[in-house]
């Protein structure tokens, strides 16, 4: 059997069949400076443009040999098109993500628009899906954040903390109406055809959360989105969550991914060998502080404590080292040959 094609090896591996070597990808964002260079273009103006998103996301994956392509590359979207604003830097030399500058001061105020995903920046995001669904190229990636990452968005999370001891139905009552937005979103991405839809629910480790109030805080809203979705699907948790992978395992998911403060290797003798596991490496010391001779090692590492995709932790920094990031991709092909605990070879 010939190598098989970028996108085949994504969707294959998602369907849990035989792949020839294990794919070079992730849920998070992956565009590079150097493609970016390429195109021609500054980082700032990236995020208005479907031209130059698809554009910058299918440069870098044909520079580096990545797999799959993903998009947007900020957090920013939704929350702009709720009418909070974005703050894109368009006259900056550098990377500087897009923020939000103006949060709703109470929850209870936050106003979903009937008409939001039909606002601002939310029609680029689509027609750069499309363009690259139709490419048909690269597996393509689609992401949402989770309704409680969502909410720090639109409004500042020690509020709703705050709440859930003083105002336990109201919280209750915004967390449904930010996970009805994050299943309406997922679902449109879904509907132009990405390949895999990651739920992002960045900020809810236990760093932050008691195991106890992410089952009653994060976990049933959770458990919605994904009997709302397709497969494939995935969890993604950033921070400590050693304490709450049997939860996370339970919200219905086909694949958990998890940074680098997991314990991969536990993980996968607690949850065992039939769960899909992504991780785990942290992507800024790896990509971009590192000697290059040192990320073989690190990308080993993820691998034989039992990950069946190597992703980094979050989004790859843009200003990677370019021999870096070769290194990563050349380990990933080589040593991903072999089987992995969920995912066999062929």
């Amino acid at each position: 059997m010939g190598e098989m094609k970028p996108k085949e090896r994504v969707q294959k591996f998602f369907k849990r069949e035989p792949l020839d070597t294990m794919p070079v990808f992730s849920g998070m964002g992956m565009v590079t400076v150097q493609a970016i260079e390429k195109l021609g273009i500054r980082f700032a103006q990236v995020h208005g443009s479907a031209e130059y998103l698809a554009g910058s996301a299918a440069k870098t994956a044909e520079l580096f040999g990545f797999d799959a392509v993903v998009v947007p590359y900020d957090m920013c979207t939704i929350a702009e098109a709720m009418g909070r604003g974005c703050s894109v830097y368009e006259e900056a030399e550098g990377v500087l993500y897009p923020t939000v500058p103006d949060k709703w001061p109470k929850y209870s105020e936050v106003d979903v628009p009937n008409d939001y995903m039909e606002q601002c920046r939310m029609p680029v995001v689509d027609e750069a899906i499309k363009k690259l669904v139709a490419d048909d190229e690269y597996a393509v990636g689609g992401w949402v954040l989770g309704p409680f990452t969502l909410a720090g968005q639109v409004t500042e999370l020690d509020l709703l903390l705050k709440g859930v001891a003083k105002d336990r139905k109201g919280v209750e009552a915004f967390q449904e109406k930010m996970t009805s937005v994050v299943i309406d979103v997922a679902k449109r991405y879904q509907d132009l055809g990405v390949d895999y839809m990651n739920i992002r629910e960045m900020g809810s480790g236990t760093d932050l959360l008691s195991p106890r109030m992410w089952k009653t805080l994060i976990q049933p809203y959770l458990k919605e989105i994904f009997a709302a979705l397709k497969s494939p699907k995935i969890l993604h948790i950033c921070g400590s969550t050693d304490l709450i992978v049997d939860m996370m395992n339970e919200c219905g998911a086909d694949a958990l991914s998890f940074d680098q403060k997991n314990n991969l290797a536990e993980t996968r003798k607690k949850i065992g060998n039939d769960v899909v596991l992504m991780g785990n490496f942290d992507p800024y010391a790896t990509l971009c502080q590192m000697d290059a001779s040192q990320v073989p090692d690190v990308v080993k590492g993820c691998i034989d404590a039992g990950v069946d995709a190597v992703w980094p932790g979050c989004d790859i920094w843009p200003e990677v080292k370019q021999e870096n990031l070769e290194a990563y991709v050349r380990t990933i092909k080589d040593y991903g040959r072999k089987p992995t605990p969920a995912v066999g070879r062929v």
